[in-house]
């Protein structure tokens, strides 16, 4: 099967016009029209992952993170972008970035998290529709029993493996209705506030947007790589399902370039 093949699978299951406008997500670096010898699944692509491809004999990079994110000028090994894209470049290996699209599309990021969170009747929330595809920035589900807030921390860190989670006061109510937003999500907060969920879930908040919301709503801030780790599960389900026969291999590498001391 050709790489071009696979390109399609997965932009079949998130179209490129579901992304944002900022965002970058579709072929970053290669060819299309070669075999497929393997495709590596990971969240970001730094010059170690380009390492894990070609050790592993895959010519094809899946990531969620665009790794060519804003144009480049020049090509002079300058930074991790410059010198991960030209190595990919001299080993003949494909990168694709699967970003806001995936964030937005039925099934895609927000979808899993919930999944890990064993939520029940999941749809999206802040709903849109992009060239009459249902689309849609976060999801919001339901815990089949109510969870106290600090068993519902708990659960995060435990599922997320999350070091520490970042949260407003703990809920004085049981929590049951949950919005999520993987990554930098925080625009969705007031939201989730309209639509009554006691919790909302997401990566990344700025420190003034915690305040009022005390036994308004639970906030709990997992990471923003915490969040969206699984997104190369869903990479893998789409490659096994609509092309058979193509190895595809989960990256080894933890790329979050935050530790916590």
């Amino acid at each position: 099967m050709k790489i071009k093949e696979v390109v399609s699978a997965l932009e079949r299951f998130a179209p490129l016009p579901l992304q944002e406008g900022f965002d970058n997500a579709g072929l970053q670096v290669g060819l299309t029209e070669a075999e497929v010898s393997g495709a590596l699944l990971c969240l970001d692509v730094t010059e170690s992952i380009v390492d894990e491809a070609i050790e592993k004999g895959c010519n094809l990079i899946v990531s969620h993170h665009p790794l060519v994110f804003h144009p480049l000028k020049r090509l002079t090994y300058a930074d991790y972008v410059q010198r991960a894209v030209a190595k990919a470049i001299k080993n003949d290996i494909t990168i694709l970035s699967m970003h806001t699209n995936m964030d937005n599309a039925e099934g895609g990021v927000n979808f899993k998290i919930a999944e890990k969170m064993d939520l029940q009747n999941v749809g999206f929330f802040a709903e849109k529709e992009v060239q009459g595809i249902k689309c849609g920035s976060g999801t919001m589900g339901e815990f089949a029993e109510p969870m106290a807030a600090d068993d519902f921390i708990m659960m995060l860190k435990k599922t997320f493996d999350v070091e520490s989670v970042q949260c407003n006061q703990l809920l004085r109510r049981p929590i049951r209705k949950v919005a999520i937003c993987g990554g930098a999500g925080s625009f969705l907060l007031p939201d989730a506030i309209r639509l009554g969920a006691d919790a909302f879930v997401t990566g990344e908040m700025h420190y003034h947007e915690y305040f009022a919301h005390e036994q308004e709503i639970q906030i709990a801030v997992i990471g923003h790589y915490q969040s969206e780790q699984f997104t190369k599960e869903i990479f893998k389900s789409i490659i096994e399902d609509e092309c058979k026969g193509v190895r595809a291999v989960l990256s080894d590498i933890n790329t979050n370039p935050i530790i916590y001391l």
